[in-house]
This record gives structure tokens, C-alpha cells and sequence, in this order.
């Protein structure tokens, strides 16, 4: 018998899989579909005949009609500073990268290990300082891809991740449904993943999105990739600004405080001599201040091995004085602010720095959204 695909099995939320495996097997009783999805995504069963508190003959029905899907790492590569960067293989032979950031935290009993997960194969959006968007888009990840990072990860590192970051390849935004399926299972409290103030998605700017995303009642962290203070100078390092001008954006962030109560993060990436002076750094606490939110400032890594071109290669990183005084002058403002500490740049694992060296692949049209 042919099995079904991968998404219409493994990657459904509580609800879709109650109606997938009463539709799929109406004799059965309601719980059953519970005990399955607890298997799957908190126990992280990887075969059938693991679901033990099920009847033998229900473990070989799901196994004769669908499969529990894996992602094959092709390729791990260290950091000196224990960061690990994961090249998966993904079933059309594409690939993705996914990276587990270790952090010691004072005052923490435990260290932090954060995985940087991605959401799209490439990325659509030409951010200027992103080696990703050297890929251009080749598809949206399924909701089972994405989980699918987080279970091979701490399966591979036989430790629980701790903190998980919407901050990999592609734009989360541009793949709302899948995104918000697999939050709704990793926030899932019967599944016992993470916390919903353990996760952070990361977004450039859709502001229709971002309201939505406000009402789905996830509650989890929402940063903005701003890098920017001026319409003018973030179209140019971020060509989406020209669709979704600065106020526009600004003002869902605001609708997104509002609806949920959380306060919001803005990411910024210091560039020499054109976003870090004194005056940027004015604007910037002005436009923090609209909300409770915090500021990280981040460090641009160069992304010379993608062998940018234009504008692209003329970016350069502040220097740390640069970077030391900008912190100054937005926490002397009322700003929190942190500069955030770089990880895996010796791998290419650092912020902006993921991209598939050598893959030259057709790219995707998509729309992104009016």
C-alpha cells in the first residue's frame, strides 16, 4: 500500500491529527489519537512498533499507511567556541543549514543551547549583509522539516535544546502556516518542548503577518530585523522596506505589543560609517521607546566567501569602539540594549552567515504578500 506523504502524517497540530487518524481509522477511539501525538512529538518515537501502549494491530495499520519522517545530516561542522552548524539533506536533495549555539550565562545553573532553526530553503528578500539571499528562494520548509531540525539535533547531541531561535535560512513570515503549525506543537505544554518565552521568531517586516501572528495567541518573542533607523538607508540594505515602509512596520510591531502584551526585540547589525553614529543611534531609541522592547546590537559578520558585489560589498563592521559607544548612547537614552555575542563565526555559522557554498539551484517565485 502506498504511504502518504510526509505532511499529511507527521507535522499536523493536535487538532488536525485527531481528524486525520479518526478520518484514517474511525473505528479507533478518540484517545488513541492523543496517545499517537504524544509518541511522535514528546516521546519522539521513531518507529511504530515504539508505540507500545497501543494494540499491535494499530501499530502495523500506521505502518503499512504512513512513515515517521527523518532529516540525514550530511555534515557537521564545529566552531572553536563549541558552536555546531548542521548541513541537512532534505528528501528532494535540497539542503538546509540549522545551528546549536552553546552559551554560559551568569547566574544560570545551566548553560543555554540555542538552535537557530530555518524555515526556508534560500530566501527571497536580497537583504544586502545576508549570505542566504545569495540563494534566492527554492521552496518553503514543510511543518515537518522544521520540527524535524529540533528532534535530529537533540537526538544527535543526546541533550535538550533550551532556547529556539526562528533566525535561519529564509523569512519565517513567508511561510505563516507552517510556521504557526509548528509553534503550536513545540509550545504544546503536553509535549514538553519549550517554553513559549523560550522561543523567538524573527522577522524583516510584513506587517500584515505580524498582526496575524499577534492574534494566533502563541505569545511567543517576536524580534524585528531593523539594521536601519531611515526608510532610506534599510531599503537599501533591505529591499522589502520599499513594499513595507518603516512606519508600516513599526506600527504592527506596536499592534503586536498591544494585542499580546509582550515586549518586542530589534535587531541591528552595526555598519561602518552608515548606521552608527550618534545621530542613528538617536533615531533608534526613539523608535524603541514606542513599546517595551529591548535593542541587540549585533556585529556585522562578513559574508566575502558568497563574493558579494555593489552595495553588498561595501558593507563593513563598526568598530568595536563604534559598537561600545552606539550601546552607550541608547542605554543613556532608556533603551535596553545588549550587544549580542557573536558564535560560529570560524564555520559561517554566525548571524547572516548561512548559505549553501557550491549549490546552484533554480529558484522559486513567490508572492510576497500586499
Amino acid at each position: 500500500m502506498r504511504k502518504e506523504p510526509i505532511p499529511e502524517f507527521f507535522g499536523r497540530d493536535r487538532k488536525e491529527f485527531e481528524e486525520l487518524l479518526l478520518a484514517e481509522f474511525p473505528e479507533q477511539a478518540r484517545f488513541r489519537a492523543n496517545q499517537i501525538y504524544e509518541w511522535l512529538y514528546a516521546k519522539r518515537a521513531r518507529s511504530f512498533s515504539e508505540l507500545t501502549n497501543l494494540p499491535k494491530s494499530l501499530q502495523d495499520a500506521l505502518a503499512q499507511k504512513f512513515s515517521i519522517p527523518s532529516l540525514r545530516c550530511s555534515q557537521i561542522s564545529e566552531s572553536a567556541d563549541g558552536t555546531k552548524k548542521f548541513l541537512f539533506q532534505l528528501e528532494d536533495d535540497r539542503s538546509i543549514e540549522t545551528v546549536l549555539i552553546p552559551t554560559e550565562l551568569r547566574g544560570e545553573r545551566s548553560p543555554r543551547r540555542t538552535l537557530c532553526v530555518s524555515t526556508q530553503v534560500g530566501c527571497p528578500l536580497d537583504c544586502q549583509f545576508c549570505a542566504t539571499a545569495t540563494l534566492r528562494l527554492k521552496r518553503n520548509l514543510t511543518t515537518a522539516e522544521i520540527l524535524l531540525q529540533l528532534f535530529e539535533v537533540e537526538r544527535m547531541q543526546g541533550q535538550p535544546v533550551t532556547n529556539l531561535v526562528f533566525m535561519g535560512m529564509g523569512e519565517p513570515m513567508l511561510n505563516y502556516d507552517n510556521l504557526v503549525r509548528a509553534l503550536r506543537i513545540i509550545t504544546d505544554p503536553e509535549t514538553e518542548m519549550l517554553g513559549k518565552r523560550r522561543v523567538t521568531v524573527s522577522t524583516s517586516g510584513i506587517p500584515g503577518a505580524i498582526r496575524n501572528f499577534a492574534r494566533e495567541g502563541l505569545n511567543v518573542k517576536l524580534a524585528l530585523s531593523l539594521h536601519a533607523p531611515t526608510n532610506e538607508l534599510r531599503t537599501k540594505l533591505m529591499p522589502i522596506n520599499k513594499k513595507y515602509p518603516l512606519e508600516e512596520v513599526l506600527d504592527a510591531m506596536t499592534d503586536y505589543y498591544r494585542i499580546t502584551g509582550r515586549p518586542v526585540t530589534y535587531e541591528y547589525i552595526l555598519f561602518d560609517g552608515l548606521n552608527d553614529s550618534p545621530s542613528d543611534a538617536a533615531r533608534l531609541a526613539t523608535i524603541a521607546r514606542r513599546v517595551p522592547s529591548r535593542v541587540n546590537v549585533i556585529p556585522f559578520h562578513p559574508i566575502d566567501f558568497t563574493h558579494p558585489t555593489g552595495f553588498a560589498a561595501e558593507l563593513r563592521p563598526a568598530s568595536t569602539i563604534a559598537v561600545g559607544r552606539f550601546i552607550s548612547l541608547l542605554r543613556g537614552s532608556g533603551v535596553t540594549a545588549v550587544i549580542r555575542a557573536s558564535s560560529g563565526k570560524d564555520i559561517e555559522a554566525a548571524c547572516g552567515q548561512l548559505a549553501l557554498a557550491g549549490r546552484k539551484e533554480r529558484p522559486m517565485e513567490i508572492a510576497v504578500p500586499a
